[in-house]
């Protein structure tokens, strides 16, 4: 179907009145539901809130794109609306949308993906812009969008295509520029930087092919031919990309946000090689060492290397954290045969959250080694991982292997998936002398073999002793904290949680608090018990300050925020996301010391959890000791946090 029948003439809104961000996303939901279009609006427009709490869809240059799937949706369809005066979306830019496109799709289908694509490609065109602000009619808006559409159709099938051009074959003294475009999403942003690169390109006179690894898959894909004719390639991308197939050529290495940005900066260093070359067997393990001063710091990437690890590793925390709670419906110890509450449902769930808890340092691991060495890091990291597991070294020990070892347990595997990073490295330099034509046995037979050989050696005999020696003291330590100064390390851990809401600070206050709950080896951890109710706090508070003061919220505002009653219940932290980027100064501090006192209550009730995850469902299933005060704690620090919110925003209502 083509982008312009998408558009829905009769609910197009040319002087949209709305005043923020939700309040848009409601009204353009409504007048989807006025024409048909969606049978059921708060379904779906918290669909369109919890997009936007993953990240904005405020593109930039004056545009967004909010969007979403739901049941309720009966077609896909774009809702079109324009704000004179423009409305804050959060966008990178820093500009307020004046065009706003909201894209729905039935659920599972792919419909918007394809409309975002060829949506971002037509708006970076400065013309298609200036005519749709100009535009005074609904009939004008779908002209706009059909004629821009068939000339974006007749210039990718002309000259900017070298595969479709046979007859005109690169000459060696003009520039032929390659490009890759890629964001975490792999829908807006990444289309609209392969348009600003062709446009910019396009008026300095210069052949360039660019590949988008966008979320339906690799286009337009860069081919060996074009890049053994390239002058210099540029990787425009916020994720991974395969980058190998680059080795020996010039390539500058960026943010997706600077193809869209300066698109016409780094055309023109590609065109004059400003770059450096790229040499595969460091490039895939340092993340594009020998790029420009454009590149991220080195806390950066160590922080993205990390978390490419604890994304993986998530689901099998909640999955096993889940169903370890649940076989706690049938006593504490309802699992272990020789107790006399043993059940046998209760210990098959039980065994089964523990082998899905087992898959989470070798998933942390070896993630963290694919982010950082690709495939061959993934295996490397990923045994690392096992070697990491106190129930493998249990099992070392028992046969008299490695007598005493310690488990590094948690720390160990964060250590093993740079180690295999660094492994990979050097067995790409050690084996950079073997003929071409032993080429292809380095991934599958020599690097895992002895990578997997030096990392277990490494771990056995020198990681897992003294990173096993850290654990046990920062249990040790924490465990010996007074009682005063534990209220006090509950208020932090706590208030960590709701500070950045799945930032830096808040995945530092989980991820310890999963590393000493897996280290606890069954006994649980009062730490973990304050980090995740600090992380079920804000969204509660959120709720509470809507519930308690109607008139402080708007309609929109106060519908959205009853949501998070639930949200706060299954420990989603991110539901109070679009609440505290509203006024963050005065919603942050709010929602912090809410957290930071439920923590410190978490503390002082003396509440033990056994599971990293699982919020009011876990307490409910067991995993949370003395959980009627901890429930209790809940609902103060959201009060605390809800009165604050209210006592500080009275002023804008």
């Amino acid at each position: 179907m083509e982008l312009s029948q998408l558009f829905i003439k009769e609910a197009i809104t040319l002087n949209l009145t709305t005043q923020d961000k939700d309040s848009t996303l409601r009204y353009l939901a409504e007048r989807f539901a006025e024409v048909g279009g969606v049978s059921n609006v708060e379904a779906y427009v918290d669909k369109l809130a919890a997009r936007e709490a993953q990240s904005t869809t405020g593109v930039g240059d004056e545009i967004a794109i909010p969007h979403a799937q739901d049941a309720s949706v009966k077609q896909a369809a774009i809702v079109f609306a324009r704000a004179e005066q423009g409305i804050e979306w959060a966008s990178f830019d820093g500009q307020p949308a004046k065009l706003i496109f909201m894209i729905a799709a039935p659920e599972g289908g792919g419909e918007h993906l394809q409309a975002l694509a060829k949506l971002s490609g037509i708006l970076m065109d400065p013309a298609a812009k200036a005519a749709l602000l100009e535009a005074s009619t609904a009939d004008e808006v779908i002209e706009v969008i059909a004629r821009f559409e068939q000339t974006k159709a007749e210039e990718a099938a002309g000259s900017n295509s070298v595969a479709d051009t046979p007859e005109a074959p690169v000459k060696s003294s003009e520039p032929y520029i390659l490009a890759v475009t890629a964001c975490p999403t792999g829908i807006a942003h990444t289309y609209m930087a392969e348009e600003k690169l062709n446009q910019a390109a396009k008026q300095a006179g210069y052949r360039i092919k660019v590949e988008t690894n966008g979320q339906t898959g690799v286009g337009n894909r860069l081919t060996a031919q074009d890049i053994e004719q390239a002058t210099a390639i540029i990787v425009a991308a916020d994720k991974q990309v395969e980058m190998a197939r680059f080795d020996g050529k010039p390539v500058i290495v960026t943010k997706v946000a600077d193809g869209i940005n300066k698109a016409a900066e780094l055309v023109e260093r590609a065109a004059k090689v400003d770059a450096k070359i790229y040499r595969a067997n460091q490039e895939d393990l340092a993340g594009s060492q020998n790029a420009s001063d454009e590149n991220e710091s080195l806390g950066r990437k160590f922080y993205k290397h990390m978390m490419n690890g604890v994304s993986h590793m998530l689901p099998f925390v909640v999955a096993g954290g889940i169903l370890i709670a649940f076989s706690f419906f049938w006593g504490i110890n309802s699992a272990n045969p020789a107790d006399p509450t043993y059940n046998q449902v209760a210990h098959v769930l039980k065994t089964l959250g523990d082998l899905s808890f087992a898959m989470m340092l070798p998933v942390l691991a070896g993630f963290i080694g694919q982010s950082l060495a690709d495939r061959p890091g993934l295996v490397i990291g990923f045994m690392g991982g096992v070697f990491a597991n106190p129930g493998v070294l249990a099992g070392f020990n028992a046969a008299g292997i490695f007598d005493n070892t310690v488990a590094s347990g948690f720390l160990g595997a964060l250590v093993a998936g740079f180690l295999a990073g660094g492994i990979v490295w050097l067995l790409r330099k050690g084996f950079s002398w073997l003929p071409k034509s032993l080429e292809g046995m380095k991934p599958i037979f020599l690097y895992p073999v002895f990578g997997v050989l030096i990392m277990g050696l490494l771990m056995f005999f020198v990681i897992n002793s003294p990173m096993g020696a850290v654990m046990t003291g920062l249990e040790n330590l924490l465990n010996s904290v007074p009682r005063e100064l534990s209220l006090l390390l509950g208020f932090l851990a706590a208030a960590m949680m709701s500070i950045d809401m799945g930032g830096p600070l808040n995945k530092a206050a989980y991820v310890t608090g999963t590393a000493l709950v897996t280290a606890a080896d069954g006994a649980g951890s009062d730490v973990m018990a304050a980090v995740m109710i600090g992380g079920m706090v804000p969204p509660l508070a959120i709720a509470i300050s809507a519930t308690i003061n109607k008139k402080l919220w708007a309609p929109e505002q106060r519908n959205s925020a009853l949501v998070n009653y639930v949200m706060g219940a299954a420990f989603i932290t991110e539901g109070a996301i679009p609440f505290a980027a509203v006024n963050p100064l005065k919603v942050i501090p709010s929602l912090a010391i809410g957290s930071g006192v439920a923590g410190a209550l978490s503390m002082l009730f003396g509440s033990v959890s056994y599971v990293p995850h699982g919020g009011l469902f876990a307490v409910l299933a067991g995993g949370v000791t003395n959980p009627v005060m901890y429930i209790v704690a809940w609902l103060a620090g959201g009060f605390v946090g809800a009165l604050l919110l209210n006592a500080l925003l009275k002023d804008n209502k």
